[in-house]
């Protein structure tokens, strides 16, 4: 077993699988289903699916679709979007998703931490945190739903979030998302510092070494999309996932 987990990462739109691009423009890149089986048959760690369409449409979570996705994967599911109430959170875990992922939920509302953490366990809560960096390339907390800078200080964001039971951080770098142009190393060493909690590092990836560079940075874990979704300089669509020894042989080695 790896040491470090390496989550890929699906976005959902209207029961859809795509790929945006620094949170914008996003493109439909396939049947979720689909890259489901693929990645079961890649033997992947760990899926993260988020609805990326839920909370800004005001709507819940897609139960029969997440059902679906619940009932296809061999692998832990986590899941996010649309989650606002703890009967909502125990009807996905009853689905069979094993973690949730909040966000927007925890800025209206941060004790949703402390009682959902009560009521199912630390560790099967993920917060999220996006950042992006400002044309001064200072890192600032992103509101994913207004597009825009946050007036709360991200390194306060997270220190806060893990205080009130957080059992993981997803540390999304915006700026990256989907850019393909290497991981936010300086950005993770910092989160990394602040959280005592396991840190998924996520946005930019665009090989291995950049799973490394964010490991060694600090990171937990890693996630990605655009890396586990195109292929090649005209980033054509081919869901793939690198084999255990390539990831071993990238991630385990201590000399690297």
């Amino acid at each position: 077993m790896l040491k470090n987990r390496v989550i890929p990462c699906l976005l959902l739109q209207n029961g859809g699988l795509v790929k945006t691009s620094k949170f914008s423009k996003p493109k439909y890149v396939g049947d979720p289903i689909n890259a489901i089986r693929i990645f079961n048959d890649k033997e992947v760690d760990e899926l993260l699916v988020l609805d990326i369409a839920a909370t800004k449409e005001n709507r819940e979570p897609d139960y029969d679709l997440i059902e679906q996705f619940a009932g296809e994967c061999f692998m832990p599911l986590a899941y996010g979007g649309g989650i606002r109430t703890a009967d909502q959170v125990r009807r996905l875990f009853a689905l069979g998703v094993e973690k949730v992922c909040l966000q927007s939920a925890v800025v209206d509302d941060p004790e949703i931490i402390r009682r959902l953490s009560e009521q199912f366990g630390s560790q099967s809560i993920i917060v999220s945190v996006d950042i992006k960096r400002n044309w001064r390339n200072r890192v600032q907390l992103h509101d994913f739903r207004a597009g825009g800078a946050s007036k709360v200080v991200w390194t306060d964001f997270v220190r806060h979030a893990v205080e009130l039971g957080a059992g993981e951080i997803l540390f999304n770098a915006v700026h990256r998302d989907g850019t393909m142009s290497g991981m936010d190393v300086e950005a993770i060493r910092a989160a990394s510092k602040l959280a005592s909690v396991p840190l998924i590092a996520v946005g930019g990836a665009r090989n291995l070494t950049d799973f490394r560079l964010a490991i060694d940075a600090g990171a937990s874990a890693v996630s990605a999309g655009a890396f586990f979704v195109f292929h090649g300089p005209h980033r054509a669509v081919l869901i793939t996932y690198p084999s255990y020894d390539e990831l071993q042989g990238v991630l385990d080695d201590d000399e690297k």
